[in-house]
């Protein structure tokens, strides 16, 4: 059953998605300005282990949750194996004024699978069970969500998805692959029948948990479609949103000045928010989305690859802006 914000969001609901060292408080912020007027429908913090938010290191992963009233509806994603760990950190994120509460449950991350988290999950839908249950229990009227995908070395959406849906969240995103794929392959979107299929026959309400679909989907354009041929409730957007800030506002990409000029401005953002937490580098592969497919990228790509702050970044920029 669907429960605060997802209760009455709208849909097709685009979502932007959960990615580690990518959808940071830097890049949300850019988001919610260039992605106006529309915005997506909600934002995804990058995931944090539960485990390390009751650690020593609560103070450090603490910054993955910063966020700012532009943002919301703002969802804190957490990661971990032990489902004893979760009611606490759900009261954590509650306290924190979070809109809703997702867990992971298909990172494929070798470290995430061998402390029992991520994909590893679904091999144990338990266990997985018990955690969404921990968590629903100190989120309080916090929604709990879940992020999965479709099985671990072969479609098992028939077993695995039912064991989701009876402990009652309020919405599921599929990454339409499994563990054993991991983005190698297309994204099953033929799947997405059965897994509706699945979702109504255990819920046939008129506030059934959403089912959002992700994998390979790079605009509005083609989240749309998606919905339109497959009857999803909505999109998560992943590599999609890579180099784009604007990409939910509806509007066309800006000129190619502009765009590198946001590009600068991310990276100011990033380095006043994260100087003295996070290398530099972590900021060079948002670069690498933003400085391609013109004249020249090749040789500015490498010129940034090669800086060490945004005011050297910004002086690149400049001079190469001056050329055009």
């Amino acid at each position: 059953m669907r429960t605060g914000f997802w209760s009455h969001i709208k849909t097709p609901a685009f979502v932007m998605g959960p990615m580690a060292n990518v959808t940071d408080a830097a890049f949300r912020r850019l988001i919610a300005k260039y992605s106006k007027p529309a915005g997506p429908a909600a934002m995804f913090t990058e995931f944090v282990s539960v485990e390390g938010l009751l650690s020593a290191g609560r103070k450090r992963l603490l910054s993955d949750f910063w966020y700012t009233e532009a943002e919301r509806p703002i969802v804190a994603q957490v990661f971990g194996g032990k489902p004893e760990q979760f009611r606490e950190v759900a009261e954590l994120v509650n306290e924190l004024g979070f809109d809703g509460i997702d867990i992971n449950m298909g990172c494929p991350d070798r470290a995430v699978e061998r402390s029992g988290a991520g994909a590893a999950l679904m091999k144990d839908p338990t266990r997985a069970a018990q955690i969404i249950r921990e968590t629903k229990a100190g989120a309080g009227a916090l929604p709990v969500s879940v992020k999965a995908r479709i099985g671990y070395n072969k479609n098992e959406l028939d077993t695995w998805l039912p064991a989701l849906l009876a402990e009652g969240p309020a919405s599921v995103t599929l990454h339409l692959r499994t563990r054993k794929e991991m983005s190698d392959v297309p994204a099953h979107w033929e799947l997405a029948e059965q897994t509706l299929a699945i979702r109504d026959r255990a819920d046939s309400s008129a506030t059934k948990p959403l089912i959002l679909g992700n994998g390979d989907v790079y605009t509005i354009a083609e989240a749309e479609e998606k919905v339109r041929q497959y009857g999803v409730d909505g999109v998560m957007f992943g590599r999609g949103i890579f180099g784009q800030p604007w990409l939910f506002s509806g509007k066309s990409e800006p000129d190619l000045k502009k765009r590198l000029r946001i590009m600068v401005e991310h990276t100011e953002l990033f380095e006043e928010l994260f100087k003295d937490i996070k290398s530099f580098n972590v900021m060079k592969k948002h670069c690498k989305a933003y400085a391609h497919g013109f004249r020249g990228a090749n040789e500015l790509r490498a010129k940034l690859m090669d800086t060490e702050s945004a005011a050297e970044m910004r002086t690149i920029v400049e001079k190469f802006i001056l050329g055009l």
